[in-house]
């Protein structure tokens, strides 16, 4: 039993929210049966993001909807705030939160209490003052973002089919991607494949016709994945006729003209921008402590370091990596970690609320998988280097486990199943991102610039 009645905010509803929640709802369920302790999670959205499943989304292989988890539908122990944390004061236990209904009631954000705090709100995308990039950039990281960017690619290639002017042509086919991570080289990956697909099915437009340009500021793409296998990777890629450019930046893309740092300029309409990740903001307002990049200082039992009742974990936390041989040494703020620390965390709460001893997080980086499109992928596991098929069938078979309920690995494993069986959907419904747009046109309303959503 726990000692006193707690009340638990977790911040956060991503891979370290969703999991803490609900491991916290199951360690405790007796005592939130008996009103001893409660569970508010306070998430910008109803659901959860499986982000390693966003190029497969992006790429028509699954369904939008089941690349998230709904998060009162597996918590239903919890009580699930649709909101934004500004702010958190811990001295006094507070938590300062806006919402939907605080924004139509124009009372001001709530104040809310708690006894126990978990900070993990994430990361946000790491931007430069480029020029251009807040105009005409696209992100991928959300599940609108993924599709959103598969609408705009087949719309830029309607446009480029339809059109008879060349320099339209030209800057509709080209398609810039900066950033060498994961998320870079696997959305590049699923979409040049899901359009060379879609070509066949345009009689003007040929794979051959497309540029796909894959921009990185370092001398490699994928380092998790190993140097060997990211040698492999750049191969792979520019044997489909996809440049990379290492060691290059974006120094702009004002009017629809990426510039390089090497001097190439390429007239286009798709920059997208998956170069890294920084900390959350609400980080910055609160009065924990912070490292030197910005992230919470914490110490091997996922404790806040210096305060008391204060959690927190995954990419917002600075976690020491107690299996690392040299000192000072953080674990990635990864999936892998992330969803690890999760657990540790949930454990590590109801071990303090019931005075017992806390345990030492520790896990060791087994590799790192990546898809580069349909049968194709690299993998460096447990010192192991896979390529190609099974490299992609193992991407496959690890997420497939690691992707949270029965529900969601059972849907995503029929579309996989109907894909293999049937062609490629190679719909645009861009108008789905301007659902009025048909209507106050009708109505007599003013016309949107962009009626069909194209970017």
């Amino acid at each position: 039993m726990v000692k006193e009645r707690a009340r638990i905010l977790v911040v956060g509803g991503g891979y370290v929210g969703m999991y803490t929640a609900l491991r916290l709802q199951r360690k405790l369920k007796q005592e939130l049966r008996r009103g001893e302790a409660e569970i508010t999670v306070v998430t910008p959205d109803p659901y959860m993001t499986y982000q390693p499943f966003l190029p497969e989304a992006a790429a028509g292989l699954i369904s939008p909807r089941h690349v998230v988890v709904p998060l009162r539908r597996v918590l239903p122990h919890c009580h699930v705030v649709i909101g934004e944390a500004t702010a958190v004061d811990h001295a006094k236990r507070t938590a300062t939160v806006t919402t939907l209904a605080t924004d139509e009631e124009g009372t001001g954000p709530q104040q809310l209490t708690y006894d126990e705090i978990v900070v993990a709100p994430g990361s946000i995308s790491r931007t430069l003052p480029i020029p251009g990039l807040a105009d005409y950039a696209i992100g991928f990281k959300t599940v609108e973002e993924a599709i959103g960017l598969r609408n705009h690619v087949i719309e830029q290639m309607d446009i480029a089919s339809s059109t008879r002017d060349p320099a339209i042509r030209d800057a509709a086919l080209t398609f810039v991607f900066v950033g060498g991570g994961y998320a870079g080289v696997e959305a590049l990956g699923e979409l040049e494949d899901m359009a060379r697909y879609a070509a066949r099915y345009y009689h003007n437009v040929r794979p051959e016709d497309m540029k796909w340009i894959l921009v990185e500021a370092s001398d490699r793409i994928l380092p998790e994945v190993g140097e060997v296998m990211g040698r492999y990777t750049v191969t792979e890629l520019r044997r489909r006729n996809i440049q990379v450019l290492l060691q290059t930046r974006l120094e702009s893309c004002a009017e629809r003209v990426a510039v390089l740092s090497d001097g190439q300029r390429f007239p286009t309409r798709t920059v997208v921008w998956t170069a890294g990740v920084k900390p959350h903001p609400l980080l910055a307002a609160t009065d924990l402590p912070l490292n030197e990049r910005g992230r919470l200082k914490c110490t091997p039992e996922l404790t806040i370091d210096g305060v008391t009742h204060a959690w927190a974990a995954g990419d917002a936390a600075a976690v020491p990596d107690v299996t690392a041989g040299e000192p000072g040494k953080e674990t990635a703020p990864n999936a892998q970690h992330a969803v690890r620390q999760a657990k540790a965390l949930a454990d590590n709460i109801a071990h303090s609320l019931r005075g017992e001893p806390l345990q030492t997080y520790s896990h060791a980086y087994v590799g790192s998988v990546a898809s580069l499109g349909l049968h194709k992928g690299v993998a460096h596991v447990y010192g192991r280097k896979l390529k190609g098929y099974p490299a992609w069938f193992m991407h496959r078979a690890y997420h497939l486990s690691r992707v949270p309920t029965f529900n969601r690995k059972a849907r995503v494993l029929a579309e996989w199943t109907l894909s293999g069986l049937f062609k490629r959907d190679i719909v645009s419904l861009g108008s789905l991102e301007h659902p009025r747009a048909e209507f106050e046109l009708a109505a007599g309303g003013k016309p949107s610039d962009d009626p069909k959503g194209s970017s």
